[in-house]
């Protein structure tokens, strides 16, 4: 009798916490930040009338051009903890002419040495990027204008 009623409650148990055990068997999935990291400091370097070269050189070669848009660069950046999607950034950028003409995108985030410096010593920092919620300027000057561009390599760069 008492075999009975253990093989009940055990295997009773058992059906009960199987609902549960179906995460268990999942797959783990890698958090992998995807796509092109791009930061404020970084968009601040770009100037109307960089060639596209230089803009390479700066943010690095862009995730998608278009086939049908070969004018328009687009970086993206996405951050994924599962399936959930934590943030989506996008940075595009305009030519005309082998030529910045303009850039838009979403809020970028701060460079790792000013979020690690502002931790070490917050009142020495100057933070400038606080105070434009750290959105990417949109640029549309006319191509046309007199803007002076240096290669960056006389930059030390």
């Amino acid at each position: 009798m008492k075999a009975r009623i253990l093989t009940v409650i055990i295997s009773g148990s058992l059906l009960l916490s199987g609902c549960s055990v179906v995460n268990f068997f999942t797959p783990y999935k890698l958090d992998i930040p995807q796509g092109n990291e791009i930061t404020i400091d970084q968009v601040a370097k770009l100037k109307v009338g960089m060639s596209q070269n230089q803009v390479r050189f700066v943010l690095g070669t862009p995730l998608l051009v278009d086939p049908f848009h070969q004018t328009q660069w687009v970086y993206l950046s996405r951050d994924t903890r599962g399936d959930t999607l934590l943030e989506s950034k996008r940075l595009t950028l305009y030519f005309q002419e082998n030529s910045l003409v303009k850039w838009e995108g979403d809020a970028l985030p701060e460079p790792i040495e000013r979020i690690e410096a502002r931790k070490a010593d917050p009142a020495q920092v100057n933070d400038t990027s606080s105070k434009s919620n750290n959105t990417v300027p949109s640029n549309s000057a006319a191509p046309n204008a007199e803007t002076e561009v240096k290669p960056l390599i006389d930059k030390g760069f």
